[in-house]
């Protein structure tokens, strides 16, 4: 098969199984899932996908990736002619031929607009040349100092997004989230985290709810208490 039918297969996509992927999470306090306002309803958008049919009030949308988290399921596109972000759900992203959508890359899509704003329907084709490689990304630092009041505990990693710089760990049900930054894994030797990891946290009150101060894997030899 030539190269040019491969990039017009793959800028077409189709023949991905349609299944709501669930997204689950906590983001500023706001637990991400079926109850996340800002995917509220996306399930009813990619289930009219099926087949050849087609939304009528359809809109064709060029822009860049402004971020995409595979952990929580989605992500938005940032439209060249201004105007709010699109939506981009990685069930649409994966129906048609794409496994994430990287940084910076640049995106044409066609978009419906509902009643929170445009989603993302069909992802027509995508440059990832213009994509910000990892090395190159700069997470937003913090400057805000931690003071643990806790000795370590087990926690396991619910999402952290490396573009964004931070993500947010649990000790189990019905406890606080705990936000850990970039720059406290780094500090510590931990280059990045993935769902379902679990890791040794010390954490104390943050300007918006409990922070990690210090965190060790797992199977790490603590050091001794003074």
């Amino acid at each position: 098969m030539h190269n040019a039918s491969r990039k017009a297969i793959r800028a077409r996509g189709g023949g991905f199984p349609l299944r709501p992927v669930p997204c689950e999470g906590s983001f500023g306090g706001v637990d991400v899932g079926s109850r996340d306002p800002a995917i509220s309803g996306i399930d009813a958008v990619v289930s009219q996908t099926h087949g050849d049919e087609r939304p009528l009030d359809l809109v064709e949308v060029a822009g860049r990736v402004k971020w995409f988290d595979v952990a929580k399921g989605y992500g938005f596109i940032v439209p060249d002619h201004g105007g709010a972000d699109v939506l981009l759900h990685v069930t649409v992203l994966r129906r048609d031929g794409f496994q994430t959508a990287p940084e910076g890359a640049r995106i044409v899509c066609e978009a419906q607009n509902r009643a929170r704003g445009l989603q993302a329907f069909r992802v027509i084709s995508m440059d990832e040349s213009t994509a910000v490689h990892p090395a190159q990304l700069q997470p937003a630092r913090t400057h805000v100092q931690v003071v643990p009041t806790s000795g370590f505990e087990i926690a396991i990693v619910k999402w952290f997004n490396r573009v964004r710089g931070f993500g947010f760990v649990t000790r189990g049900e019905g406890t606080e989230d705990i936000f850990v930054h970039m720059e406290t894994l780094r500090k510590y030797g931990i280059a990045d985290l993935k769902p379902g990891d679990s890791l040794l946290v010390r954490f104390g009150p943050g300007g918006k709810g409990l922070m990690a101060a210090e965190v060790r894997p797992l199977e790490t030899a603590l050091p001794a208490s003074h």
